[in-house]
């Protein structure tokens, strides 16, 4: 079945204009594999230089712009995205597979990152003062052209983290959607990229590796933001690395939670734990991937996860009972589904539950009922590997050192959390846990959006923020006087 394509169906943008591109592959639902929801177009070399040349162009110009227009565009943006979140929730549904409700939310997140880093945008750029025996200023100025590469898995908000502090930064960006769902994406920043001069926002699509490897060895391009696998991560500085550019990366994760002797799993805490390991199907970076629970709480644990998963309703992410949606395309299906059946043959303890929605039409998608696994150890592949979907290894521990130990025996670093009654208790463990934030009787994300702490180890390269991200793409200099 073939639906009615979106305007940005298999074109790319360049210079303002929306152009049709020969070479196209279709997104396909991950809901009903039949439905063709748009096209994407396979951009070629050239495509991507052009971009670069109109971007590098654009930049000369924006750079100079006042902030305060740049504010006011970006607000304006906002309230004309905000305008159609409600008719582009369906159709993010139908090429990512996230339910009503986290489509939802995402969009509307993209809105509030908008307006919060407008606003915080005033205030940041402003020359700020150090004290000592001499009058200098920390001032800031805009980078240059910016490539942002962003996934499949949530890619509206982390597109949008990126792509509009980069362009109030005073930058112009050259963005590459995953091919695997861009058509949200596209149509968001075709309202926002209308509000800007042509050649500040850019877009192309097609193969990661051909138009990566041009953007990271250009020397036009002076930042790259990519969130993704660890392995593309390290791909991406190699390239950039002859050029000595900017790399502000989000990569894997592989996040442990603890579960304390004293922790309190009531009915609230189990539903916050099990969010924290099924929210988009469990294809989140820093979703829960490790439970390490004490041992005297083992069983209770297993028992109260294994009832709250079996409430989980999967099925296509448009019908509203849905809570859990199809995983997004075929390749992290048939990997996870190995992942199953390796961890089966080696002994572990697979219990799998939940309620299929239309078990009429389950092989139609890419659909797959949540897992607890006990019976593994720490050196299990599903303890090891980032599994990236909805199944969870239980562990259990007899001492804090242990626990530790566990949690931290991992290359990723991104977040954590540990579940305990005593918040001294939990400040203490996270003071040792190798991760880039930890939080508390919770695995969630922040609720300001203003914040964002990089994670640790294979887990990313950037730094802590406070500022929606400006700082990762702007220089900061110093002024004597």
């Amino acid at each position: 079945m073939i639906s009615t394509y979106p305007f940005v169906s298999g074109k790319c943008l360049i210079d303002g204009a929306w152009i049709e591109q020969g070479e196209k592959v279709g997104v396909i639902n991950p809901a009903n594999t039949s439905e063709v929801v748009g096209q994407v177009a396979i951009c070629s070399g050239d495509t991507v230089n052009e971009a670069i040349e109109v971007a590098e162009k654009a930049f000369d110009t924006w750079s100079r712009s006042d902030v305060s227009d740049r504010a006011d565009r970006m607000n304006a943006a906002a309230v004309e995205l905000e305008k159609i979140i409600e008719e582009n929730v369906t159709m993010f549904v139908r090429e990512n597979g996230k339910t009503l409700v986290e489509a939802k939310k995402d969009l509307v997140r993209c809105v509030e990152v908008m307006r919060g880093c407008a606003a915080e945008l005033l205030n940041w750029w402003k020359p700020e003062e150090v004290a000592g025996k001499q009058k200098v200023q920390i001032r800031r100025r805009a980078r240059g052209v910016t490539a942002i590469i962003t996934p499949w898995n949530s890619p509206m908000i982390l597109t949008f983290k990126r792509v509009i502090p980069a362009v109030l930064a005073g930058n112009a960006v050259i963005v590459k959607p995953a091919t695997n769902c861009p058509l949200t994406i596209m149509t968001c920043l075709k309202v926002v990229a209308e509000h800007f001069p042509p050649g500040v926002i850019n877009i192309v699509t097609g193969s990661g590796k051909v138009i990566g490897d041009l953007v990271c060895s250009d020397s036009r391009v002076r930042t790259v933001a990519f969130v993704g696998s660890t392995e593309t991560g390290k791909e991406i500085m190699k390239k950039s690395a002859p050029k000595l550019q900017n790399v502000y990366m989000e990569l894997g994760g592989n996040d442990p939670a603890l579960i304390m002797e004293d922790a309190n799993l009531d009915e609230a805490a189990i539903q916050r734990l099990r969010m924290g390991i099924l929210r988009a199907s469990g294809q989140v970076c820093s979703a829960v991937k490790r439970v390490y629970v004490h041992s005297s709480r083992h069983d209770e644990v297993v028992g109260k996860l294994t009832k709250e998963f079996s409430r989980v309703v999967v099925g296509d992410g448009i019908q509203p009972d849905v809570t859990m949606g199809p995983l997004n395309n075929k390749a992290q299906f048939d990997f996870v589904q190995g992942l199953i059946e390796r961890t089966a043959n080696a002994g572990g303890n697979i219990i799998t539950t939940g309620i299929q929605l239309n078990p009429e039409t389950w092989d139609a998608g890419y659909y797959m009922l949540p897992s607890l696994v006990t019976g593994v150890n720490q050196q299990s592949e599903l303890v090891r590997v980032e599994q990236f979907g909805p199944i969870i290894p239980i562990i259990p521990f007899n001492e804090e050192e242990e626990a530790i130990r566990l949690a931290n025996d991992s290359e990723f670093g991104l977040r954590a959390s540990v579940w305990t009654e005593n918040v001294e208790v939990a400040i203490k463990l996270a003071d040792r846990l190798e991760a880039g934030a930890v939080f508390h009787n919770n695995h969630t994300v922040f609720s300001d959006l203003a914040l964002d702490f990089p994670g640790l180890k294979e887990s990313g390269v950037s730094r802590e923020t406070k500022h929606c991200g400006l700082e990762f793409f702007a220089d900061s200099y110093g002024f004597a006087d």
